[in-house]
């Protein structure tokens, strides 16, 4: 058997064949990205700015292009996945897989109808038109954060950390350089584009590192044999409150600014339905290979650290040539989502928290994501480039302060006053923060704020509609 090293210098993996493949891929994806400018420019002949076409693609989004840019989208943070597989096993599948999976059905099957009847272009545009124009501003500062690319810039700096000497803060910097420089003027149309490379990349690297896993060390038998009993467990070693938070966690793709951006830019309804359906099981796939690619990286090298543990053995393992290709498909995966992010709270600010001119001057959405990208990267100082702290955090205040209420101004018979969002959410949001902060022992050290938010703000909506309709 191959022996694993956890101390091996990573660039020191890569061979000549290795560094003039990632180089040919990172040029191919440039050339999809000026791709899609050219194509924004011949459809735009006036030269002229058009806001529909930048935020959404003109609402002409096909099919195979839905898919590829909705699934590379999702998986930015994959060293934050692997470091949960590598340190618990199948949880992760349970808690970033089969929660979500079941998030994305509801999405297409009771909402996209719904999504596509509005004819907004953001998710704060449609709350306004369901409550009202104060609620509208509220949900944008919630999906500011929300969107805030904090996650996939740590992961970026791990990836660029791993084959330099720089610190992850230089790292960081240095990442989020180049993804700027290429974010800043495209739109949509450019994301879409360079989606398209970066999603068979992505999903060819995860599927090798566990074809050649199987080859040489055999299937389940295997990994059973060198791992302990809780990595096969849905719990592992946690307590059933904070599995289920992850599954309210994962509720909030039904308020997830990505999948309304793409339905919004879709030709039509079943355009969205079909291609929610058929991502989900690339999604399931992809899931499967990045789960056991880190459990094998555990069984093979248990003292790696676990954050860099997955690429460290996919790099050991893969022969000369796909060693490259790999290292391609792991910054595709960071890059096509960390760009969209970009792109997405860059829009919540220059279209949705200003006035009606920002709106329409270019200059202004290009200063917008250059002014995320500054705040992202002060933010995942804040949270010391832990990715799982990141998305428990905004993930309680998304899924806590938004869900219930914009479900229910979905199916409640009820119209709903623009002010009761509001305070609803508002209410949410300190209770969440309030509870985060207080010590918390026995039982309720398992509670996550986020069962507190969504309590809050379920409650809240009635009282204060019911408040306001008795002084009205």
């Amino acid at each position: 058997m191959k022996n694993f090293r956890d101390d091996i210098s990573l660039s020191q993996t890569l061979s000549t064949l290795d560094w003039s493949i990632f180089v040919f891929l990172i040029l191919l994806t440039i050339a999809f990205v000026l791709y899609g400018n050219f194509r924004k420019k011949k459809v735009n002949q006036k030269n002229e700015f058009d806001l529909i076409d930048h935020l959404i693609m003109g609402r002409k989004l096909t099919l195979p292009l839905f898919i590829a840019t909705l699934v590379a989208t999702w998986y930015g943070g994959i060293f934050g996945v692997t470091e949960i597989a590598f340190s618990k096993g199948i949880y992760n599948f349970i808690t970033q897989g089969v929660f979500w999976y079941i998030s994305y059905i509801i999405f297409a099957v009771f909402l996209v109808d719904r999504v596509t009847e509005y004819k907004a272009v953001t998710l704060p545009d449609l709350v306004g038109k369901m409550f009202g124009p104060r609620s509208s501003k509220v949900a944008a500062l919630f999906n500011f954060f929300n969107v805030l690319p904090i996650a996939y810039i740590i992961s970026l700096g791990i990836l660029i950390q791993s084959f330099t000497d720089l610190s992850l803060n230089h790292s960081m910097v240095v990442g989020l350089a180049i993804v700027l420089s290429y974010s800043v003027w495209g739109g949509l149309r450019s994301i879409v584009f360079s989606d398209i490379l970066q999603f068979f990349i992505m999903c060819a690297g995860v599927a090798l590192v566990l074809f050649f896993s199987i080859s040489n060390f055999g299937g389940m038998a295997f990994l059973r044999q060198n791992l302990p009993p809780h990595y096969f467990s849905i719990t592992s070693d946690q307590s059933y409150f904070q599995v289920f938070a992850w599954g309210f966690i994962a509720l909030s793709t039904l308020v997830d600014p990505n999948f309304y951006q793409r339905c919004f830019a879709a030709k039509e309804a079943k355009v969205a339905k079909r291609g929610i359906f058929l991502s989900t099981l690339i999604w399931f796939c992809f899931d499967i290979c990045t789960t056991l690619g880190a459990m094998y990286a555990k069984a093979l090298i248990p003292l790696a650290d676990s954050n860099q543990a997955y690429l460290m053995y996919s790099l050991q393992l893969l022969p000369d040539g796909l060693r490259g290709f790999f290292v391609a498909g792991i910054l595709a995966t960071i890059l096509s989502t960390l760009d969209s992010y970009l792109f997405l709270a860059g829009t919540t600010l220059t279209y949705d928290l200003s006035n009606e001119e920002s709106q329409h001057n270019p200059i202004h959405h290009c200063m917008g994501i250059l002014f995320v990208g500054a705040i992202s990267f002060l933010m995942a100082n804040f949270f010391s480039g832990n990715i799982k702290l990141v998305w428990k955090t905004l993930g309680s205040y998304s899924a806590g302060c938004l869900l219930f209420p914009v479900l229910l101004g979905y199916f409640s018979k009820r119209r709903f006053k623009d002010q009761t969002f509001v305070a609803s959410c508002l209410l949410s949001a300190l209770l969440v923060t309030i509870w985060n902060l207080i010590p918390r022992t026995g039982i309720f050290a398992d509670i996550d704020g986020l069962y507190i938010g969504i309590a809050a703000s379920f409650f809240g909506l009635y009282a204060f509609q019911s408040y306001w309709h008795k002084r009205d």
